[in-house]
């Protein structure tokens, strides 16, 4: 009978299994009290015999002999040995109940393939589940001694509805001097064959899907047979038990209580009672017990499988599966998330504390907020501050990519369990408050304005190439009236104080121009109103001559930032360039020279970016 006690661990509380220390039923108490009792018992009368009966020449000997047990009984690998023995037992003990026969599957496979409602049909159904349960109860019966006791002989089984007197007789006249569970299993082809050959059975793969099912149950009581014709090999058992029962022998003359007036080492004290002995026998032969009530699990102590409650579960419920329930299926109807996309089952206020956002990733915590650099910036001064750390600089040796940075001063808060993905990715970009003194903030832009990551290549231009495709189709197409703009820099801009310190007003945005006039005056940038996309580049200044590096550029859409006020000013970065854009219709740039003094480049959205080493990507 098995013994059941998931609910009351199932949270884990503070000193949560006091309630089943104090259980009987089932308990390492009700299975090792008597040999405990047995063990205390010898241990006391030996010490009662050398406090009180012994003379003085006896009680050197005993002690002799009690030292001598001591040290040579902690020698025996009981540990060892029970560790072993234990998982064994463990393993064989839980496959057993995995290879239970169970017709679940059968009866589904009968019930909707095996064909009519009339009474030849509905017979032909529960013959067929008959013969199943049949099968398993043959098998169980020569592996259980709980179905055993239940069902002795065959007129038990016939009585019991599981064979008629007919199929007895057939069964009994059959000679065969070995199990005969194998029968029914024949039975069931045979008339499922038949079946097939009446149209009862629609298609010969349904025939072979219940065929196989059916072999699937029969290897499941051939498991079960052989699992109790071989069973652990009989010396291992006997090593184990041997190994305990000597030890503990051992224990009860080794570990006495001697005289402490004599210096024995390790007997300064006399305590009587040998409290951490009597704990190793409860724990080693409370092993023992364990590995002895699991290695066979058909029989009738209490963790023992419920065979005789599986055989009548199993033959309620497939003869109700392939009888009552046959083509009796309910009426469909809406349910009632039928116009509802957002399917939320209510919650009652027990489980409202289990009501938790959906996990979307261990990397939605880090937002654009790991992406950024985190520097602060003054509302007089935007001028970018790399932070002069360790871990910079090795960057800067090792030329790991770093990303650009980006002046912030509030940023959005990225939940890790939101399911809001509109909420979590925005570009950024300046803006203006007040009186046009403000600093720059963080704005949310529409979800389409942050373009995947894909690979570009930064180097010099091959005569072959060709320029880039446009980021979307919101690039501008040059016109005829109309000229190609540049590239715009990186999507964080600062203004560039003026001689006087003053931030330079905004001009109209001019066409890029060649490197050798980069050091001519750069007009300033207008308002942020033009439509069409950005693209940011992030990249590492190469060297002349090196090949290629493969970056990654992110490519969203500066179309949906309309109205938005541009930075006062041109900003200056120190180790990104910003690549100049050639459209389809503009001529192959020139490469450009090594000593090309720095040049001030246009975006398309009219801001100024000054470019220190220009890294021409087509």
């Amino acid at each position: 009978m098995t013994v059941t006690y998931s609910n009351k661990v199932a949270n884990a509380t503070f000193f949560g299994f006091h309630r089943l220390l104090l259980r009987w039923r089932g308990s390492i108490y009700k299975l090792l009290y008597r040999e405990f009792i047995v063990f205390a018992v010898l241990y006391s009368l030996l010490s009662v015999v050398y406090r009180l009966f012994l003379s003085d020449t006896q009680k050197r000997y005993f002690e002799k002999l009690s030292l001598y047990c001591d040290r040579y009984a902690e020698q025996i690998p009981v540990t060892f040995v029970l560790g072993f023995y234990v998982t064994l037992v463990v393993n064989r003990w839980w496959t057993q109940f995995v290879n239970l026969p169970w017709p679940d599957r059968l009866m589904f496979l009968i019930s909707s393939c095996v064909q009519g409602e009339d009474e030849q049909g509905r017979l032909l159904r529960r013959t067929l589940m008959r013969y199943v349960n049949l099968t398993s109860l043959l098998i169980l019966r020569s592996v259980s001694t709980a179905v055993c006791k239940r069902f002795p002989t065959m007129e038990h089984v016939v009585e019991a509805g599981f064979m008629t007197a007919e199929e007895r007789k057939i069964f009994e006249n059959l000679q065969s001097p070995h199990l005969k569970y194998w029968v029914p299993v024949v039975w069931f082809t045979n008339l499922a064959s038949k079946a097939r050959k009446e149209g009862r059975i629609k298609d010969s793969v349904d025939l072979q899907t219940i065929l196989r099912e059916m072999n699937h149950f029969r290897t499941w009581c051939s498991t079960l047979f052989g699992y109790d014709w071989v069973g652990i090999p009989l010396v291992y058992t006997q090593v184990v038990t041997l190994a305990v029962y000597t030890f503990f022998f051992a224990c009860i003359i080794g570990r006495q209580f001697l005289d402490p007036q004599l210096g024995y080492p390790g007997h300064d004290l006399d305590l009587y009672v040998p409290v951490f002995t009597l704990l190793q026998f409860f724990f080693y032969s409370g092993w023992l017990k364990v590995a002895e009530q699991l290695i066979n699990p058909f029989g009738e102590d209490d963790d023992d499988f419920e065979v005789n409650w599986c055989i009548d579960r199993n033959l309620q419920v497939s003869m109700m599966a392939v009888d009552e329930m046959h083509m009796n299926i309910p009426r469909m109807t809406k349910d009632i998330y039928w116009n509802d996309s957002d399917l939320r089952p209510p919650y009652t206020v027990a489980a409202a504390d289990y009501c938790i956002p959906s996990f979307l990733g261990s990397t939605t915590d880090m937002g654009l907020s790991e992406v950024l650099q985190h520097e602060d910036v003054e509302s007089h001064d935007l001028r970018p501050r790399r932070q002069a750390s360790v871990l910079g600089r090795v960057r800067r040796l090792l030329s790991v990519q770093e990303v650009p940075e980006f002046p912030t001063s509030s940023r959005p808060g990225f939940k890790r369990h939101s399911s809001d993905v509109s909420s979590v990715f925005y570009p950024f970009c300046p803006e203006d408050h007040g009186h046009g003194h403000g600093h720059g903030r963080l704005h949310h832009a529409p979800l389409d304005a942050l373009a995947p990551v894909r690979e570009v290549s930064v180097g010099p231009p091959s005569p072959d190439a060709q320029p880039d495709p446009p980021s979307f189709s919101q690039e501008p197409k040059p016109g005829p009236n109309s000229t190609a703009q540049p590239d715009p820099p990186y999507f964080s801009q600062e203004p560039k104080p003026g001689p006087n310190g003053t931030a330079k007003p905004a001009a109209s945005p001019e066409p890029a121009r060649a490197p050798d006039t980069a050091q001519t005056e750069a007009p300033q940038s207008p308002a942020l109103t033009e439509t069409g996309p950005r693209r940011f580049r992030w990249t590492v200044p190469g060297e002349q001559g090196k090949p290629p590096r493969r970056q990654f550029s992110w490519q969203p859409s500066c179309g949906s930032l309309h109205g938005l006020p541009s930075p006062k000013g041109p900003v200056r970065k120190r180790g990104l360039a910003a690549a100049p854009h050639f459209p389809d219709t503009a001529a192959q740039p020139e490469a450009l020279q090594p000593g090309v003094p720095e040049a001030d480049v246009l975006d398309s959205c009219g801001n100024h970016q000054a470019n220190e080493e220009p890294s021409l990507t087509p």
